[in-house]
């Protein structure tokens, strides 16, 4: 059985993410920011779900450690957590840069850290960062500059581990999708078409290949998931 750890993952994607790999049976640590957030899941033999602040480092470690004690392994880890700012050049300041950069970028670091320095230990295991279009794209994160920069370390970031990790079946990758079909965008986006969107679920089919023995001969991977919009 795969052990898999999950940040974030009572947003739309982290659900939908958490349900679809219990139903194939991994086994799931999962981390939320409150104790309120535990009553997001229902119980499963397969799930655990621990209170983790994500932007605290020595808090992050400890969690990944504890994972590890308990369970001898970590084979993947999907790094969900994030936020997103609008705002051009003219509206962003330094301080919005860095709460994005915490939010977006010292979230999946903080994990992928010591995990990272797990799987060079044991010579397998798979770490996924959840990018964005407008870090690739500069028409389409010229009005969120913030965010973009935030998510672009994360890029960046793969390719350092996978650089280090070259020769070893330890393998970052990166997944840039387009808007999510969620009620919250549906809401804030009346005029668009939902169709063009990418659906969670199968965002989560794309995120559970990743992570299977299925995406073996796969290294320095940047999938774009736009669908039609």
């Amino acid at each position: 059985m795969k052990t898999v750890i999950i940040t974030g993952a009572n947003g739309n994607l982290g659900s939908a993410v958490t349900k679809n790999l219990l139903e194939k049976g991994y086994r799931v640590i999962v981390t939320v920011a409150t104790d309120a957030m535990k009553k997001d899941f229902s119980a499963h033999e397969k799930l655990e779900v621990h209170v983790v602040d994500l932007m605290h480092e020595e808090e992050s470690k400890a969690f990944v450690d504890k994972v590890i004690a308990t369970h001898g392994t970590v084979d993947a880890a999907l790094l969900l957590v994030g936020g997103f700012a609008m705002g051009n050049v003219a509206k962003t300041s330094i301080n919005d840069i860095q709460a994005q950069i915490s939010l977006n970028f010292h979230t999946a670091y903080h994990v992928a850290r010591p995990l990272f320095g797990h799987m060079m230990e044991k010579g397998s295991g798979r770490l996924v960062f959840i990018g964005s279009r407008p870090a690739l794209e500069a028409a389409a994160g010229k009005g969120m500059i913030a965010y973009g920069l935030s998510k672009s370390l994360l890029f960046k970031l793969a390719e350092y581990l996978n650089a280090e990790a070259k020769g070893k079946n330890v393998m970052a990758a990166v997944v840039a999708p387009s808007t999510l079909d969620t009620e919250i965008n549906r809401k804030s986006m009346p005029n668009a078409n939902p169709d063009d969107w990418v659906k969670p679920h199968a965002l989560a089919e794309i995120l559970e290949f990743l992570i299977s023995e299925r995406s073996g001969p796969l290294r320095e991977t940047v999938l774009k998931v736009y669908n039609n919009s």
